[in-house]
């Protein structure tokens, strides 16, 4: 219902010229795409205080430069988008928290009433920082919390101390009561792998306990996962993988030859290059960069068109579309 407050008679507008294009595109295989993202996704940093094993930024990988987005970049892609766009994620590779003006960006989207979320591993929330999300208005708030023990938090949140990921929900939480407010919505996030998959009970009394909105289980994308990883869980509802009669693992995703996201989302990196989604982690299919071009012209770009047309084609031959979990996310 509060996204649906966003929404305005141009924003409507635009969502049904997204959507049409997409099935007249499906349905005749001719590539249009009139409209604006309904939704998109801002990385404020690729920096991280965290050494996740399945992470490119924690495990600092990257083929592309560690930083935080300047707010110059930010103001004018939110002045090109703001008016069709009705939903705005704050994090992409890294920690959003580390960025010192992630509030700053949310209060700004948030005053040209755009539905604002962010994730965060809850390390750099403390007292005055909690009052202050409450005060940005954003609407949404994931908490990653991979474990109901330190030994285990940290076999994936390497680095990571559950102790502050706890405290952080804890005064989230006491100050969204306090402001008697009824945003962030909260949401715990479980990271489901082989060694905490046997914590979920746990988990589940965790979140009862503290008083979260809701409890998600997600699947962990694996970079090698054809001959099996020590990290895939046993509860096959819970991972992204399914074993084949010769012994090998694939992605249980069909990778049908179409893709919603391609038309009614985009992801901006900390450094203003446009990607198609959020499985470019290392932004490898750069569409064009906001430091030559408006958003509207990257995004109607001739490159832009020729990416989509190819995932109607043949996705399984883009290489960012062979881990995609679209189709495979179980929310518990």
């Amino acid at each position: 219902m509060r996204f649906l407050s966003k929404l305005s008679g141009r924003r409507i507008g635009n969502a049904g010229l997204v959507l049409g294009s997409y099935y007249w595109s499906r349905l005749t295989g001719n590539i249009n795409a009139p409209g604006l993202p309904i939704s998109i996704t801002v990385e404020p940093t690729t920096a991280c205080n965290l050494a996740c094993p399945e992470c490119p930024s924690g495990l600092k990988q990257f083929s592309r430069p560690t930083g935080n987005m300047k707010m110059p970049l930010f103001e004018k892609l939110l002045d090109e988008i703001s008016a069709t766009t009705a939903y705005m994620i704050f994090y992409f590779q890294g920690e959003p928290f580390i960025h010192p003006a992630l509030l700053d960006m949310i209060r700004a989207a948030s005053k040209r009433k755009i539905y604002t979320a962010t994730s965060t591993n809850a390390h750099f929330i403390n007292d005055e920082k909690a009052k202050a999300i409450i005060e940005s208005g954003l609407d949404r708030l994931i908490i990653s919390i991979d474990g109901s023990t330190q030994e285990v938090y940290e076999s994936y949140r390497v680095n990571g101390s559950l102790e502050k990921v706890i405290e952080g929900t804890k005064t989230i939480l006491h100050w969204k009561k306090k402001l008697n407010s009824s945003t962030p919505h909260v949401i715990f996030q479980f990271l489901v792998v082989k060694p905490n998959e046997h914590q979920i009970p746990e988990i589940k009394k965790l979140a009862r306990k503290l008083g979260v909105n809701e409890l998600r289980f997600k699947t962990a994308q694996l970079y090698e996962f054809e001959n099996g990883n020590k990290l895939m869980p046993t509860i096959k509802k819970y991972s992204r993988y399914k074993k084949n009669p010769d012994g090998k693992f694939s992605i249980k995703n069909s990778l049908d030859n179409h893709c919603w996201k391609m038309w009614h989302s985009s992801v901006v990196t900390q450094d203003g290059a446009v990607v198609p989604c959020c499985f470019d982690k290392d932004a490898k299919h750069e569409m064009g960069h906001l430091s030559a071009k408006t958003f509207k012209e990257v995004w109607q770009s001739e490159q832009y068109r020729s990416f989509r047309s190819s995932l109607l084609k043949s996705r399984k031959e883009i290489d960012i579309c062979k881990n995609c979990s679209e189709g495979t996310k179980v929310w518990g």
